[in-house]
């Protein structure tokens, strides 16, 4: 039996369609992974830094017992945004606004919204003579569940994508795959808004003591620029051994001492 003539040829051409074919299968599924990837590095800013806020106030008790004086009241046993509530209702009435207010952003970051905590930080700013600007509607809207469980919504909404985009060869199903990519987008998207919100919250610091001096230099000598008084929150940009850098709501920046304040999120 004669073999059919050009066999050879077709099958070495099959071959490399064949192989044509799976090299465009895996490049695409190396694409989806890439995007998935991409939004996965997108997201992972704003849940870390949730996760971080949740993680350096879980540590915000050691701080506290630092910075407090001997007519402080002791650190609760138990961790919550009760006990910092009720812990800056404390230090309100033994005249530490500063300890005070620092006490009610910590409570606040762990219970957002709360009108009893947003009331007494209020209070005590304006008793202080500090601005006490109310939040906008987009951090409210943002910041309505606590950074954990945001932080745990944005990683569902991350799995939701990877989930979708696993399941993009189920042709029947393609309303139920787009739903849930939507809604994995509008988690990761949340997320990513929460940590923006919280960004300013993990550089800030409150001033402990009356009557601060800002240096020009991080050195304990010389006479200050300026001097912060007792209860102002400043933003922190940098740090060197004992001193931290720090600028002001106003813009004028400086050298203070790091006994002198505490962050609200410690480092």
């Amino acid at each position: 039996m004669t073999r059919p003539p050009h066999t050879l040829g077709s099958r070495l051409l099959a071959s490399l369609a064949a192989l044509a074919s799976a090299l465009a299968s895996a490049l695409a599924s190396l694409a989806s992974l890439a995007f998935l990837a991409s939004l996965a590095s997108l997201a992972s800013l704003a849940v870390l830094a949730g996760l971080a806020a949740v993680a350096g106030l879980a540590a915000l008790a050691p701080a506290v017992a630092l910075a407090s004086t001997a007519n402080a009241t002791p650190a609760p046993t138990v961790y919550s945004a009760a006990a910092l509530y009720n812990r800056g209702n404390a230090y309100a009435r033994a005249g530490q606004p500063g300890l005070a207010i620092l006490s009610y952003e910590r409570a606040r970051l762990l219970a957002p919204n709360d009108p009893d905590i947003e009331a007494n930080l209020r209070y005590v700013r304006l008793a202080a003579h500090q601005p006490a600007a109310a939040p906008s509607r987009f951090a409210r809207a943002v910041t309505v569940a606590s950074p954990t469980v945001i932080a745990w919504l944005g990683v569902a909404g991350i799995g939701l994508i990877g989930a979708a985009l696993l399941a993009r060869s189920a042709a029947r199903r393609r309303g139920l795959r787009l739903a849930a990519a939507g809604l994995g987008l509008a988690l990761v998207g949340w997320t990513v808004c929460n940590g923006i919100v919280l960004w300013p919250a993990m550089h800030s610091a409150v001033v402990i003591t009356g009557t601060t001096p800002v240096r020009v230099s991080p050195v304990p000598m010389g006479d200050p620029l300026f001097t912060l008084p007792e209860a102002e929150t400043v933003r922190m940009t940098a740090q060197h051994e004992d001193f931290v850098l720090i600028r002001t709501s106003t813009g004028k920046t400086g050298w203070v001492s790091r006994a002198d304040l505490v962050p609200v999120v410690p480092q």
